[in-house]
């Protein structure tokens, strides 16, 4: 079949899988995703005022201590053409998600055959997590279009060794950090790639320093004006003044106590019980329903309520901001002590749960009705995300023996740097969504490796160099 008719037929498929999660994740919309509230608000802020805060009429100017600024203005673009619905801003996503499987096929050329290519284009509009938050207004499908737009540009970029491909992979590599900020280091990690990995490997053809020096000039550039934001609303140089480590921290040091169930119930009753005697009666009931200690469980919603109070109690939209910031201060100094009373054995039983979530945990089902899924359908979704994350890591070596060690090394990169950014704090599913157009890509790789289709035709550029 010619090129185009199948990337057409990609193409088809990708709109019509965001189309059905459209019509799937409607009845969530509004009533799960709490997070898509505050992206609505500065969307519509943004369209109406022009000004970065969910609240534009406020007396005095409140500054946003949670979100950076790209997605919102993504969001507050849709909401200025077609109007403040949620509708519009999921069409558009559905439109990222079709542009992600375009991007697959384009990177998968410069390291694979075009067969290879476009079946992991395809594999990529048919993996349903991407289109499950294409519906909603959350960052997830904005930050996996431009990390994987990014991935396409250093592979580019490094093959072709041009100073002009070097600066767009920054501005891009910004944008990428100015709409999920966990993404602030990697333009770092790829340099010091660079530097390291590739000399070890012997291989000569390769960029220069000034080059990677330039896409961290373009990139510090991109992300100077949030840095002078906060540093003049709030006196601070930070990516998030409030969105910082700590919560994450604190929820990351709790991961794997219990069951995500479990964990889940005893979160909805420090939300919902502010009466500290009822709370814990419900919590010790819990317990004995599950034959384990309450000591813990009592624990967890005692700190839940205690931190989350000092930035919900603040009635003025300012006030709350400033507690916001000094919640997550908090929430850092109660985690560190978690660590350090958990001990080893936790931190063991957190890596293995947490490494696991965070690639083959998602459940690409409506958030309300999860909980009523039969386990063996939760296993199943398990298993082929494991299977696929096995099969890129054998993607890994498979493009590593074919001569191409650089390629390997920048394709492993996204894999290696979420895992480690992530392994300290909570380890959701969806924080790996960014790299899983690469992960398919490498599992296309690694399957092909196995049926024996892998290297029997050239990529259609040139490997980077040899040892």
């Amino acid at each position: 079949m010619p090129v185009r008719r199948s990337l057409a037929l990609i193409v088809l498929a990708a709109a019509l899988h965001g189309l059905f999660f459209i019509w799937y994740q409607r009845p969530d919309w509004c009533t799960q995703w709490s997070d898509q509230d505050g992206y609505r608000r500065l969307g519509a802020a943004i369209a109406e005022t022009g000004t970065f805060t969910r609240f534009p009429h406020a007396p005095r100017f409140v500054p946003e201590v949670i979100r950076t600024p790209v997605y919102p203005v993504f969001v507050a673009l849709v909401f200025k053409v077609f109007g403040a619905q949620q509708q519009p801003v999921a069409l558009a996503q559905t439109g990222l998600f079709v542009l992600i499987c375009l991007v697959v096929h384009a990177m998968a050329r410069r390291v694979a055959s075009e067969p290879i290519a476009l079946a992991a284009a395809a594999a990529t509009a048919l993996f349903p997590p991407i289109p499950y938050f294409g519906a909603l207004v959350l960052t997830e499908v904005w930050t996996t279009f431009l990390f994987t737009v990014s991935m396409w540009m250093v592979i580019r970029a490094v093959q072709d060794c041009r100073p002009r491909a070097f600066a767009w992979l920054g501005f891009v590599l910004g944008l990428t950090a100015l709409s999920r900020p966990v993404f602030a280091l990697f333009p770092l990690a790829l340099a010091a790639l660079g530097f390291a990995l590739f000399p070890l490997f012997g291989i000569r053809v390769r960029p220069r320093a000034r080059q990677w020096a330039v896409m961290l000039t373009v990139f510090a550039v991109t992300m100077l004006p949030w840095f002078a934001y906060n540093y003049r609303t709030l006196g601070r140089f930070t990516l998030s003044p409030a969105g910082g480590v700590g919560r994450g921290l604190w929820e990351g040091s709790w991961q794997a106590a219990w069951s995500g169930r479990l964990q889940n119930e005893l979160t909805h009753l420090a939300d919902d019980i502010d009466d500290r005697a009822e709370l814990d009666r419900r919590v010790e009931a819990v317990a004995a329903r599950e034959r384990l200690p309450a000591g813990p469980m009592l624990e967890y919603v005692h700190q839940w309520e205690d931190i989350r109070r000092i930035w919900t109690e603040p009635v003025d939209p300012y006030d709350r901001a400033l507690a916001r910031m000094s919640a997550d201060q908090e929430y850092r100094r109660v985690a560190l002590d978690n660590i350090r009373v958990h001990g080893l054995a936790h931190l063991a039983k957190r890596l293995a749960r947490g490494v696991f979530v965070l690639w083959a945990g998602e459940i690409p089902f409506r958030y309300s009705q999860i909980n009523q899924l039969p386990p063996i359908v939760i296993v199943a979704c398990w298993t082929v995300q494991a299977l696929l994350f096995a099969a890129a890591v054998a993607g890994i070596y498979a493009v590593g023996r074919s001569g191409r060690l650089a390629e390997a090394c920048l394709l492993a990169a996204p894999i290696v740097y979420v895992t480690a950014v992530h392994f300290p704090l909570l380890t959701e599913a969806r924080q790996s969504l960014p790299a899983q157009p690469i992960v398919l890509l490498l599992a296309t790789i690694g399957v092909s490796q196995f049926t024996g289709h892998f290297g029997r035709s050239a990529p259609t550029s040139p490997r980077i160099g040899g040892s």
